[in-house]
């Protein structure tokens, strides 16, 4: 198919698009501009380098020497587990990307596969007890305590351990509770897990398998969607559905609302498809693969595999946070320590694009929220990730999103192997 817009392209885009199910939005027409492959440049921070947050916030680093830090759980009493995998890369890929330059911005070491426990005794904003906590996994990523039971997602199954408070290590056996979908088409292999406010449910952010579907939607099975589970492992139903990949999972202030941060779909243009924030309906359906934000049908998606009535019912998602930007990590902040107009609001990591002609992301973006809904668009929060946008030379790219009990934020920077910590100057 042919990478730039055509009177043919408009045509079959109209008559994709039913009628009844035309949005008020601005995005373009799929094509209107060519899909491109644009990695960027890891160069890493210098000594006294670190990213810039708005006036009257210091960022120090507060742990680096780590592999691949991606997702974050902070204990009850202030441990932070980092989790650290990368996405597996076979030798042909490795070669592939040294080529083409993908290796700059995508870590092409082994996957750690461990969770690692980070403890500030002294409390002076750094950790110095660090230990290994949970080893051997296979893909880590989100973690969860519930009463004395510790959760990790990896990607192919939901493990839990016995936990006492206070440990530095786990070596007691696990149980794997349920399986989760992986398979040989695993684009997507982060696995994310939250539990309610009454902690008793777990739910388990499940990513597509491949960009949209390419492989068939039988590859897809329990694929691009939410899950909600007892902490047992049993009365698995499906939260939501048609969600690209999910990533970010996070409660409004003050409400029973779920809301999710989501990477959309790519290789459509410069402008398509917007990552979003979005609250998460239960039996909600988002529309993957069939359509994106909303009713606008993918037209790689052929003609007798549309599913019609489920496009009719797609949500549209709350708020757009620009396309191809990786929105991954999401936190609401419900601490009284930055300023009035940080508190009850949304904060997204984005990870940085690769599909796009000039790079997106690599920030952490704000949304004010008030009332347990969206008050305003996204804003810079942390910046400065972007060195030289014309050489796509980047300092590091932004994952994960957490906030300590003294009301300071951690970001993970993947591709650093660092952690940063944002506070609020007293």
């Amino acid at each position: 198919m042919k990478q730039n817009i055509t009177v043919s392209t408009v045509i079959i885009f109209i008559l994709l698009t039913k009628p009844g199910a035309a949005q008020t939005d601005t995005l373009p027409p799929p094509y209107a501009t060519k899909s491109s492959m644009n990695f960027s440049n890891v160069i890493g921070w210098k000594e006294g380098e670190t990213p810039v947050a708005p006036e009257g916030f210091t960022v120090a680093m507060y742990a680096d020497g780590l592999q691949n830090p991606r997702w974050m759980y902070v204990l009850p009493n202030g441990d932070v587990l980092v989790a650290e995998a990368n996405t597996p890369h076979g030798f042909f890929e490795k070669v592939g990307a040294a080529i083409i330059g993908a290796n700059k911005s995508n870590d092409m070491r082994k996957s750690a596969n461990r969770i690692t426990l980070l403890r500030d005794t002294d409390k002076d904003g750094k950790p110095d007890v660090r230990t290994t906590f949970l080893k051997d996994l296979n893909l880590p990523f989100g973690m969860l305590l519930l009463k004395n039971k510790f959760y990790v997602a990896n990607t192919d199954g939901l493990w839990m351990f016995p936990y006492k408070k206070g440990q530095t290590t786990i070596t007691a056996a696990g149980k794997k509770i349920i399986d989760l979908p992986a398979g040989k088409n695993n684009r997507h292999w982060t696995r994310n897990i939250i539990t309610n406010r009454k902690r008793t449910k777990i739910y388990i952010a499940i990513g597509s398998g491949s960009n949209v579907a390419e492989n068939g939607l039988e590859e897809e099975k329990d694929r691009a969607r939410i899950w909600e589970i007892n902490p047992d492992g049993s009365d698995l139903k499906v939260y939501a559905s048609g969600i690209r990949n999910p990533v970010g999972m996070d409660w409004a202030p003050g409400t029973n609302m779920l809301w999710a941060s989501v990477n959309e779909r790519d290789e459509l243009g410069d402008e398509l498809v917007p990552d979003y924030l979005t609250s998460v309906k239960e039996g909600g359906f988002y529309g993957w693969p069939f359509s994106y934000y909303g009713q606008h049908y993918d037209p790689r998606i052929k003609k007798e595999e549309q599913d019609s009535a489920l496009v009719n019912k797609a949500i549209v998602p709350d708020i757009a946070l620009g396309s191809h930007t990786a929105s991954l990590g999401l936190v609401f902040y419900i601490h009284k320590n930055f300023p009035a107009k940080y508190h009850g609001g949304a904060f997204v990591a984005q990870h940085g694009s690769w599909n796009k002609s000039k790079l997106a992301g690599y920030r952490v973006v704000f949304i004010p929220f008030k009332n347990g809904l969206p008050a305003g668009k996204p804003e810079d929060f942390l910046t400065g990730f972007i060195v030289d946008p014309e050489k796509n030379e980047v300092h590091g790219r932004p994952v994960d999103l957490a906030t300590l009990p003294d009301g300071s934020m951690l970001l993970t920077d993947d591709t650093s192997d660092t952690l940063w910590r944002i506070s609020a100057a007293k």
